[in-house]
């Protein structure tokens, strides 16, 4: 345990700017947006507490172990960072997902060997420092799947986050910490990222409001990747309001101005949703009268029912070929950014990690060329479909989160069909809103996706906050 140090963060030097440097971020220089030289706060200060402690975990850890906090924190390191005095964000307390650097603290990436052969980061992500600059506080950093590489939340070295809305069931992943952490009311919100839908799944399941941004208007330098062309840094609130603020901070200029005016509904991704998913939306949307119905289709006009991927198309073909193409384009990415550290330190992943790097490995260049002519095909059709200030509804994931230790078929079926509703904002580069407005008869959450054009961050967020005035959001967390 080392002693307790105050350091002020005043330093230029200390933080990550907008090129890439040694523990942040892996080149991406062709993929990289433009923007302003990242300014660095001279007001915040760092508590640091324990930069030395790592786990020995070497097992799944029991729900009996759960700590405290609900397993939602590491335990490799245990900091407060005191944000500025004022700003739009000020008295607010936030978590950091182990992904994102955080000075004179190691970043641990959900897996023990990853934190052992990476060094203590010498600057601080500026996602995080821009949440300090606004006046937030952090309270630590959030336990996550290994290497962000699954939906499901459960680490096999670190245990299982409480998911407090669903005891019984799985938080969701890769950003299982954060969202245990904003539903167990340990914090008001928390930094996550989306590659494959590790906000808005999670979102989903704790029933938390969540958001993926439209693809590189949030800076990541100084996060870990998965797969770059896919990640994205989002967030998790309790209510619609602090999830719109925090995008007022976070959100890069490049938004694209007019607001939502057309409603569609995306039939075939509700048909892959659990039968009972769909009914529970709608009468949520319908209100105990149809006014609440009334209301939003004064906000946005009657819905339109469209299958997002039509069948007979012989370009972009239907909804499962969009999986098979995030899966390939996915998989060659991780494998890029990852296939030689996992070469050289052999890491001991838990069922399913392992299986998906080997899996990845194993991609080819011709797979890879055929998937990105159909996620060009992809782009194009939903650029086309969401033009004119249209949103696209669709359930976020098939059902509640899975209930604890579910066989791993079921999961794997589950798995296919959650991540076949998630590509499709992922491989256009979309923003998505996860609304909490519906439960199952069992109590367990589950969400409605809003998913709008690239740049419509903000009017998506603002449709957000209209539909929660309406439909008041479940569970209750405010």
């Amino acid at each position: 345990m080392q002693s307790v140090l105050h350091l002020v963060a005043g330093d230029s030097k200390a933080f990550c700017h907008r090129t890439v440097l040694p523990f942040c971020t892996p080149v991406r220089t062709s993929l990289r947006r433009a923007g302003l030289p990242y300014k660095p706060s001279r007001t915040a200060r760092m508590v640091r507490v324990d930069a030395s402690a790592t786990s020995e975990s070497s097992g799944n850890v029991s729900s009996k172990e759960l700590d405290s906090r609900g397993g939602a924190f590491v335990q490799h390191c245990d900091f407060t960072l005191q944000g500025s005095a004022e700003g739009p964000l000020a008295g607010l307390t936030f978590a950091i997902k182990d992904l994102f650097d955080v000075k004179g603290f190691k970043t641990g990436f959900g897996n023990p060997t990853w934190l052992e052969t990476h060094e203590v980061a010498d600057r601080t992500a500026p996602a995080v420092q821009m949440l300090l600059d606004a006046g937030a506080t952090a309270i630590g950093k959030t336990e996550m799947d290994e290497l962000a590489y699954s939906l499901n939340g459960e680490n096999f070295h670190y245990g299982t986050p409480l998911n407090p809305a669903a005891p019984h069931r799985v938080p969701g992943g890769s950003s299982s910490g954060s969202a245990s952490a904003v539903a167990q009311k340990l914090c008001d919100f928390a930094l996550g990222s989306d590659t494959g839908g590790s906000v808005r799944v999670p979102s989903s399941y704790c029933g938390l409001c969540g958001i993926r941004p439209t693809h590189g208007r949030v800076d990541d330098d100084c996060g870990r990747h998965l797969a770059y062309s896919f990640d994205t840094v989002g967030w998790f609130t309790r209510d619609m309001e602090l999830l719109q603020k925090v995008g007022t901070v976070l959100l890069d200029s490049n938004r694209k101005e007019g607001s939502i005016r057309r409603w569609l509904v995306a039939t075939d991704a509700f048909e892959l949703a659990d039968k009972e998913v769909g009914s529970t939306i709608y009468k949520a949307l319908s209100g105990e009268d149809s006014s609440t119905f009334e209301k939003i289709t004064d906000l946005i006009g009657k819905p339109v029912e469209t299958t997002v991927a039509p069948e007979d198309s012989t370009v972009i073909g239907p909804l499962t070929t969009w999986w098979t193409t995030f899966r390939v384009l996915q998989a060659s990415e991780v494998w890029a950014t990852h296939g030689e550290w996992v070469t050289e330190f052999k890491p001991n992943f838990g069922p399913g990690i392992k299986d998906r790097f080997e899996m990845a490995s194993k991609i080819t260049p011709e797979e890879v060329k055929a998937a990105d002519a159909t996620r060009d095909a992809i782009t194009k059709h939903l650029d086309e479909l969401l033009s004119d200030g249209a949103v696209l509804m669709v359930p976020t994931t098939p059902g509640p989160g899975p209930i604890h230790n579910m066989p791993p078929k079921d999961l794997d079926d589950f798995r296919t069909r959650a991540l076949t509703l998630t590509c499709i904002s992922g491989l256009a580069r979309l923003p998505q809103v996860n609304v909490p407005i519906a439960m199952m008869e069992d109590g367990s959450p589950v969400g409605l996706g809003l998913i709008g054009a690239r740049g419509s961050d903000e009017a998506l967020l603002e449709l957000a906050v209209e539909i929660e005035k309406l439909v008041p959001l479940k569970p209750s967390r405010k």
